[in-house]
């Protein structure tokens, strides 16, 4: 039988070394196998853009992006592995379960435990994490120069599709995703608002809209007025097909 590909996500080194060693344990009723080791999300998400694993034994408590939402950015993976979570506190059972992992273990993890979590990854399919998609986000993850950057999608300022890439705007910086702007505007609607077909733009950063000429350009259907943001100096084209959407918000 070919052995269960695990990988192990835990900001404590002792917790992890205990893993590997149940899971040694577990390889003599079952083939297993610990391909790697991260000591947060953000080294599991940059292993993964070029690897692939049947398990990700997750904890929950970890710095900057916990495991129920490293769970989510694994489900958007080509291949998501089965997630089964590792923790030393109960109360995020039914928050584990409704991202649907295979199994919550409390540490310290028994072997008898551990081997009842991999039989049920076993038989997972991809299908049962779907769930996940309906959950939004805290953080976006990009890859520059092999390195995974998380941007907290609270900074965000606007997402807009330019050719095959989404821009991805901070008051710092710009970045480059390969994300759908659609996938991504109804992830995190309402946080978004559409002003273009190819423009959403974070309602908390509108400082109010200018017009700018006097009439719609009925060729590019552009239309005379633009979203102002706060903490920058670029205005944002709004289309005329949602001109009156953005200014009955602006009243608001």
């Amino acid at each position: 039988m070919t052995p269960l590909r695990i990988l192990i996500v835990d900001d404590e080194t002792p917790a992890r070394n205990r893993l590997r060693d149940v899971l040694a344990d577990c390889a003599t009723e079952m083939p297993v196998m610990v391909v790697e080791e991260a000591g947060s999300g953000k080294m599991a998400l940059e292993w993964l853009e070029s690897h692939a694993v049947d398990v990700a034994l997750l904890d929950i408590h970890m710095p900057v992006m916990d495991g129920i939402e490293l769970a989510r950015h694994m489900q958007r993976l080509p291949a998501p592995p089965a997630i089964v979570f590792s923790t030393a506190f109960d109360q995020h059972a039914i928050e584990a379960f409704e991202v649907n992992a295979v199994d919550y273990l409390l540490k310290p993890v028994r072997k008898e435990r551990l081997l009842a979590a991999l039989r049920k990854a076993q038989a997972f399919a991809p299908e049962r994490l779907g769930a996940l998609a309906q959950q939004s986000r805290k953080h976006l993850s990009v890859s520059e120069r092999g390195k995974i950057i998380l941007i907290p999608v609270e900074d965000i300022v606007y997402l807009r599709a330019e050719q095959k890439y989404v821009t991805i705007r901070t008051l710092a910086r710009e970045f480059l995703s390969e994300e759908s702007l659609t996938h991504l505007e109804q992830e995190f609607a309402p946080r978004f608002l559409r002003i273009h077909r190819n423009c959403i733009v974070a309602r908390e950063y509108v400082a109010g809209f200018e017009k700018q000429g006097h009439g719609e350009d009925a060729e590019t259907g552009a239309s005379p007025w633009v979203a102002v943001l706060r903490g920058l100096e670029e205005r944002l084209p709004i289309s005329r097909r949602h001109r009156y959407v953005v200014r009955g918000i602006g009243k608001d």
